[in-house]
């Protein structure tokens, strides 16, 4: 993401499938900010646009991504930091590329590793989202690796509580408008 000089209007680089861009399209999305998005046919790994996120937050507070609430803002942070860190990167499309045939089981596996340990987390926080009610830099992380599992054909059966949160958060308007099937760089054949 970069502010250019002429207009104090950001623009956002992004892919259509990454869940590093749709985070922050989420979070652009929630806080009202109009972007230019310029689409870049690559994927950048793990989790390097959450700094993109804290800046958002730092510098547009509302609405907030991070609770008051200190208990609860250190269980957002570590929801999150599963997610981009533990989980996304294990089956980012480099890391795939060198799994060969065995891509799909290995995805499956990382994934399903990762949201058994997010379960029982979310269990003791959820509320309506992650954490309570209110939307916060957890649930951003959250429905684009829901989106990821569904696409290595992940059996969410075993996870009821990322799947209760998941459904509530793709009702909100932030969150239709940044899916991946409704970007300007996204597949005819993937469009919504």
């Amino acid at each position: 993401m970069a502010m250019s000089a002429a207009a104090a209007k950001p623009i956002l680089y992004s892919y259509f499938r990454s869940s590093c861009s749709w985070r922050v399209r989420i979070a652009l999305a929630l806080k009202g900010i109009s972007y230019d998005l310029v689409p870049v046919n690559l994927i950048k790994d793990g989790g390097q646009q959450l700094a993109i996120i804290n800046y958002l937050e730092e510098t547009h507070p509302n609405p907030r991504l991070l609770p008051q609430d200190p208990k609860k803002r250190a269980q957002v942070r570590m929801i999150a930091d599963h997610i981009a860190s533990g989980i996304q990167p294990l089956q980012n499309l480099s890391v795939l590329k060198q799994m060969g045939e065995k891509k799909m089981e290995w995805a499956q596996n990382c994934i399903a590793s990762g949201f058994q340990a997010l379960e029982q987390i979310l269990q003791h926080t959820a509320g309506r989202y992650c954490v309570g009610d209110e939307v916060s830099m957890a649930d951003l992380c959250l429905v684009p690796q829901v989106a990821n599992a569904e696409r290595f054909k992940v059996d969410m059966g075993p996870y009821p509580t990322i799947t209760r949160i998941n459904k509530a958060l793709l009702e909100l308007e932030a969150f239709k408008v940044s899916h991946p099937s409704r970007q300007p760089d996204t597949p005819a054949e993937l469009r919504a």
